[in-house]
């Protein structure tokens, strides 16, 4: 079972429910593996608008209806 035990934000709680996982969102965005991370495990982390735009297109491959005020307060 996937989030025993860990600290998830947002974007780590829709990882955890859509089966992609961490590995696929690094490949897809092209974000570092330290930066996804910390993205999915620190629910006050805000990554530079940049990197967000590179996450939320990845993810938009996934789920079209992404945004980012679901997974970062802004």
């Amino acid at each position: 079972m996937w989030g025993i035990g860990k600290q998830r934000s947002p974007l780590g709680k829709w990882i955890d429910r859509s089966g992609y996982n961490q590995e696929d969102l690094v490949k897809a965005s092209g974000v570092s593996r330290n930066t996804i991370s910390k993205a999915c495990s620190d629910p006050d982390y805000v990554p530079s608008p940049t990197v967000m735009k590179k996450i939320l297109k990845a993810l938009r491959e996934v789920d079209p209806s992404a945004r980012a005020d679901r997974f970062w307060s802004l």
